[in-house]
């Protein structure tokens, strides 16, 4: 299994207030405030240290030779979530649901049911089949509340698109798989952001592209598996 790269950012920020109430925890978070106070001209001096522990990504982009279509999503759950090696690893996710019920009209064909698992090496084999590559749009990551959701993801550092694009050269589909990854291609592209389910038409490094925004395959994004494998199909379909 790939291991995950984890390195401390630290920022300085000084002010001076009436107040303050000093907080050390003793088993800091992976984004940590901690406050120091010292006496300074009958006024209350604080430094607050900002101690950020990054994570680089785990995986290696997936990229089929052939690939027509690239899926990005934002970043990959913390590793305690993860029932195989792979994208989307972690069960509440429904992209590998949404995957069987668009080319099989089965939900369950990528499940392992039994061992509650995914049946990764039929995925990756079919993934090269039809030429679809993933990966997701942040290289470098902090996670302010050591959870797998997007809205407490800050990006340290974007994927280079120029580059992953080079190694697929037959690429002109880019599907972002959530709210924070279709953000962060309409910047890289500077594109409009499309409607969920919609596209949008850019022009990349001399590459015609064509943009789909798709909803989000967590369980967090309120729709049936159903119902988003309808959105999704609008792409997929066309490989």
């Amino acid at each position: 299994m790939e291991n995950f790269s984890y390195r401390n950012k630290i920022f300085f920020i000084n002010f001076t207030i009436d107040t303050v109430f000093l907080s050390i925890p003793t088993t800091p978070p992976p984004a940590t405030f901690l406050q120091i106070q010292y006496e300074s001209l009958n006024l209350r001096s604080v430094q607050i240290i900002k101690i950020m522990t990054t994570e680089r990504h785990p995986l290696k982009p997936f990229l089929p030779k052939n690939a027509k279509i690239m899926m990005l999503g934002s970043f990959p759950p913390p590793i305690k979530r993860w029932k195989m090696n792979f994208y989307y690893p972690n069960f509440q996710n429904d992209m590998w649901r949404v995957f069987g019920i668009v080319f099989f009209n089965d939900k369950n064909h990528f499940i392992d049911i039994e061992n509650k698992t995914f049946k990764q090496n039929e995925i990756i084999d079919f993934l090269n089949l039809k030429g679809i590559a993933i990966f997701d749009v942040a290289m470098e990551v902090v996670r302010e509340n050591n959870n797998a959701s997007d809205a407490h993801l800050n990006i340290v550092e974007e994927i280079n698109l120029q580059e992953i694009l080079s190694q697929i050269p037959e690429c002109k589909t880019i599907v972002s798989t959530g709210g924070k990854s279709a953000d962060t291609i309409s910047k890289i592209l500077d594109v409009k952001k499309p409607e969920i389910g919609g596209f949008a038409e850019t022009e990349f490094n001399g590459r015609k592209i064509r943009f789909y925004r798709m909803p989000s395959t967590s369980r967090a994004y309120p729709m049936k598996p159903e119902v988003k494998a309808q959105a999704y199909e609008t792409v997929l379909k066309t490989i």
